[in-house]
């Protein structure tokens, strides 16, 4: 079938379908390789023309191309159209021109007075556009920019104007000649060949957006990533950084796989202030399905002295944690085989006596027997960890043995149920059986170091909740609720041969999780024992405008525990009183808080979190209490104020801040303050922080960093609020 037969049945098609959209009030479309043609009119001019005027479409699969009017010779199988025109290609491509020659396919010919519009971020402006291949357009004399143009004659904030532009929408790259990087359309300075790829790609390799940083140990510097496309799955960024005091190169390696994936980010330092003639760190991590549900995960983080990532700013952890681990969790399961290595960056600790290598298999699973209802539990657990140090003593007076090494076996099985009573109470029973086998070494203190006891214990609990309803539809909830439980064992402490070392369970926390538990330790190398009676009252208010959570409550037992820390809340017969709160609204507003409160002392603990999000504030505030106790290593009372917001004051413009502030001693930890500027084109963020905290390692250091993006190529701008408006348009 000869070209001019296709166009015209294309057009009979044409009219054909627009007769029965009319008719059917539907849209139908042409079938893929079909060129479709609807216009106001069609006639024939001699024996090869065919001409389409008035509201004229044509579409060929994702093409379409709207114009004033369409020529079609099928001697030459030429399209000649006249604007204007815009051609579409799907979401990713728009073109603007006056006059077109196309072939049949809109894939090759000259378009005159040329607009390209990528991604609806960068114009490409130019005096006339050839599209070749299908893949090819040659632009010639061109203006590229990604700021809004108005008609008012000012130039654009930044634009790119070239000799001659090349767009390979396969490899979906732009390739410039004679490139001239002009800023409010002053030339700023001048490349003769640059590539920079197309905004609807996601990967290409290239510069990325480069950093001036200031810092005090660092000297000014500048930061240059490279990124370096090495497949569809994998990539690197190489990032130099050069200032007066340091010669740096961090790196970002990056691998996706079919059933994972794995990144790791490092850096290597030769400066001249370090204890180390290279200094360096690498953190990693990675995760990866298994069959039968399994996933293998690993986090591994390292540095080559306590002070490099807090004087590189890299991270601010104190004691780094690494893990590779084999896992599986679902509704039923709860398994987990670790083997975990720690490393301390605190001066005040050492490497030698701190627990660094730990392996851990534990397996939980539910199960729920149908002869006496309700659910079971039952879990077991292989645990040790070893020290650096071979000493039996605590040489270093810090109430540690300093090479004490422990290995132990757990096990636990539990049943519980529930029953609703007359007048709406929950009754509800517990029972449990745990079984504790302990071996320490290296530990003088202990004479006997091998130690087995089997712990059963029981519970009871009682909850009544009541529901009202208020006028606006929101529900309340109130629901107090009691328990009484026993734990038996051997309850005597003092004794050596009974001993086991707290490694474990020296930081406990009480919470509205664990207020009707039978144990709070945290792990399973201490249990609670004796009776003991818990009792509570929640509060609940779920609705459209705001909702609210309030618990109070406290635990009561027959006798003390001695491993209960003063701070902890549960020292003594009567533990401190339980308040846990949390309010949030439809404004944005958010508010946590945990407190425990001794009825004589006052606080112990107090960690208060809020904070307020809506279109313009970002704020998050914290305060924390934590009240003085040696057996946390705590020698004073902490008290800290943490304050983190940006607040966005015009279209533009938005300031930083972030404060964190020592209530005890009165001083200021950190802070910091920024601006930010942003539109449709160009991002621009200059901050400045302090840490004024200091140790035999770590120094007070001021940190300055300014950074500009230009936004449309590599950088996405999706938030439309950003875009600036002509004062002539409607917009």
């Amino acid at each position: 079938m000869t070209g001019w037969n296709r166009f015209l049945s294309s057009v009979c098609a044409a009219a054909f379908l627009a007769v029965a959209s009319a008719e059917h009030g539907g849209a139908q479309q042409a079938r893929d390789g079909d060129v479709l043609l609807i216009a106001d009119s069609v006639f024939l001019q001699g024996n090869n023309t065919l001409i389409a005027r008035g509201n004229v479409e044509a579409i060929r699969g994702d093409v379409k191309m709207t114009a004033k009017s369409i020529t079609y010779n099928s001697r030459e199988d030429t399209i000649t159209v006249e604007g204007p025109i815009v051609i579409t290609e799907g979401e990713s491509s728009t073109v603007y021109a006056e006059f077109a020659e196309l072939d049949t396919d809109m894939q090759n010919g000259l378009l005159r007075s040329a607009r390209i519009v990528l991604d609806q971020q960068v114009q490409i402006t130019a005096d006339q556009m050839r599209r070749s291949e299908g893949r090819y357009s040659t632009l010639d004399r061109v203006t590229a920019t990604s700021c809004k143009t108005c008609d008012d004659g000012r130039p654009p904030l930044w634009q790119i104007r070239a000799k001659k532009v090349v767009h390979d929408q396969v490899e979906k790259q732009l390739y410039f000649d004679d490139a001239q990087f002009r800023i409010m359309d002053v030339p700023v300075f001048y490349v003769p060949r640059l590539r920079l790829p197309d905004p609807t790609l996601d990967r290409a390799s290239g510069f990325l957006i480069p950093e001036i940083r200031s810092r005090s140990r660092l000297g000014i510097g500048v930061k240059v990533p490279y990124f370096i496309r090495l497949g569809d799955h994998r990539d690197l960024t190489l990032t130099p950084f050069v200032s007066a005091n340091t010669n740096t190169l961090e790196l970002r390696y990056r691998q996706a796989f079919v059933n994972g994936n794995i990144e790791f980010n490092g850096a290597i330092s030769d400066d001249n202030f370090g204890s180390e003639p290279i200094r360096g760190y690498v953190f990693g991590n990675g995760r990866f399905d298994l069959k039968r549900d399994y996933v293998l995960s690993f986090d591994i983080k390292s540095a080559s002295d306590d002070a490099y990532l807090l004087d590189y700013d890299y991270s601010d952890l104190d004691r780094l944690n690494s893990e590779v681990a084999i896992s599986r969790a679902n509704r039923l399961e709860n398994t987990k085989v670790a083997l975990m290595h720690f490393e301390t960056l605190r001066a005040s600790e050492s490497n030698e006596t701190l627990p660094s290598v730990v392996l851990s298999a534990r397996k939980e699973k539910r199960f729920f027997p149908t002869s006496i209802g309700g659910e079971g539990h039952w879990e077991l657990e292989f645990h040790t960890h070893t020290r650096r140090s071979s000493a039996d003593t605590d040489l270093d007076a810090d109430g540690v043995v300093d090479g004490r090494d422990v290995m132990r076996v757990n096990g636990e099985l539990d049943w519980r149920r529930n029953w609703i009573l007359p007048g709406g109470f929950e009754f509800g029973v517990v029972g449990d059986l745990a079984l504790d086998a302990v071996t320490t070494n290296q530990d003088a203190t202990i004479t006997d170091t091998s130690y087995a006891q089997i712990t059963p214990a029981a519970a009871v609990n009682l909850r009544y909740p009541m529901i009202r309803s208020e006028a606006s539809g929101a529900t309340q909830i109130l629901e107090p609720i009691a328990q009484i439980g026993w734990s038996g064992g051997d309850f005597r402490t003092g004794t050596p041969s009974n001993v086991i070392a707290n490694d474990e369970s020296s930081r406990v926390e009480f919470d509205e999780g664990n207020l009707l538990s039978l144990s709070r330790f945290p792990s399973d190398d201490r249990r609670e024992r004796g009776f003991v009676a818990a009792w509570g009252v929640n509060w609940s208010r779920i609705g459209t405008d705001w909702d609210a959570h309030v618990t109070l409550g406290q635990v009561v037992r027959r006798d003390a525990h001695s491993d209960f820390s003063s701070s902890s809340g549960l020292e003594g017969l009567e533990s401190d009183y339980l308040v846990a709160a949390k309010l949030e609204n439809q404004a944005g507003l958010n508010f946590t808080t945990r407190l425990l409160v001794d009825g004589i002392d006052g606080l112990n603990k107090a960690e208060t979190r809020g904070g307020w999000h809506n279109d313009n504030l970002s704020f998050d505030a914290t305060y924390i209490w934590l009240d003085q106790d040696p057996a946390e290593n705590r020698g004073r009372d902490l008290s800290e104020w943490n304050l983190d917001s940006k607040y966005r004051f015009s279209r533009h413009w938005s300031g930083l801040a972030n404060w964190r502030y020592d209530v005890a001693s009165q001083d200021s930890a950190e802070a910091g303050l920024g601006v930010e500027y942003q539109n449709e084109c160009v991002k621009a963020n200059f901050s400045v922080s302090r840490r004024f905290t200091s140790s035999t390692t770590v120094q007070p250091s001021t940190d300055l960093s300014f950074t500009i993006e230009i936004l449309g190529f590599s950088a996405k701008s999706s938030d439309q609020s950003y875009t600036r408006t002509c004062r002539n348009s409607a917009g």
